[in-house]
């Protein structure tokens, strides 16, 4: 059975990859690594990333402001974030979110960014890329509030939080996944919240350059690591690796729609 793998998430716009493109592309394509979508974490760079994405007619990209930018970003609405939406190579919103790991932070910006993302989802029909670290229950908060004003979808991204907040979000229709992390060792407590939750609902992804899974830990990530991540999560849930890569394909086209199959 022939197989293709979907990297989610991935950042091609950081040094790490940009000053080797078109060999980091290459390298992924070959191991059939075949949409990537690279994601924005600060606004003033979109043009960057959109160029990115521009070039390749495998790669789309998304918009936004990931919550550790903030300082140097501000807090954009989302009449401003509706502006990039329409282009054709835009397909999701995001990276946004809670993160309350570094308490030099300020929650309520966080917050107030956030809903404004969850807002530009509602209006563009499009999926918010989430990104939740020591915030399940504000994450959690956040969503249900939301949703209640208007149904979204969307993803957490590079799961690490609770088995709840896994439930509490697949209840409420978005998806979960799965980065190099799942590979480690000590991560018990993702694999086994990967081995139980519903199989329609999960995704991978590399958050490259960031998090390579075993045996690159430590190293620079690429798109074409994403491979490790996939057997491993078929191992996880007794699938064979056509069958996982099939289930995360899938999944990732039925959330973000505007992927030209």
């Amino acid at each position: 059975m022939f197989c293709v793998l979907i990297d989610s998430h991935c950042h091609l716009d950081f040094e790490e990859l940009n000053k080797d493109l078109e060999l980091v592309v290459q390298r992924a394509l070959k191991l059939d690594v075949a949409v990537l979508q690279t994601i924005c974490t600060q606004i003033s760079k979109f043009k960057l990333i959109y160029e990115i994405a521009e070039k390749y007619s495998h790669i789309y990209c998304s918009v936004g402001n990931h919550p550790l930018y903030l300082k140097e970003e501000g807090i954009i609405d989302y009449f401003s974030i509706l502006k990039f939406c329409h282009l054709p190579k835009v397909i999701g919103v995001g990276e946004t979110g809670l993160d309350y790991y570094h308490s030099n932070f300020n929650k309520a910006v966080q917050q107030k960014s956030f809903i404004e993302h969850i807002k530009a989802s509602q209006q563009s029909g499009m999926p918010i890329i989430i990104h939740t670290r020591s915030a399940d229950d504000d994450t959690v908060g956040i969503i249900k509030e939301q949703m209640q004003e208007k149904l979204f979808t969307g993803v957490i991204h590079c799961f690490t939080a609770s088995r709840e907040l896994a439930d509490a979000c697949i209840n409420m229709g978005l998806y979960i996944s799965a980065s190099g992390i799942l590979t480690f060792k000590n991560a018990i407590d993702i694999q086994q919240t990967f081995k139980e939750i519903p199989e329609d609902r999960i995704i991978i992804e590399t958050d490259a350059p960031f998090l390579a899974p075993s045996p690159f830990r430590g190293k620079i990530n690429e798109p074409s690591y994403l491979t490790h991540t996939a057997l491993f999560l078929a191992n996880l849930r007794k699938k064979s690796f056509q069958e996982i890569s099939k289930i995360t394909t899938d999944n990732f086209f039925k959330l973000f729609t505007r992927v030209a199959i």
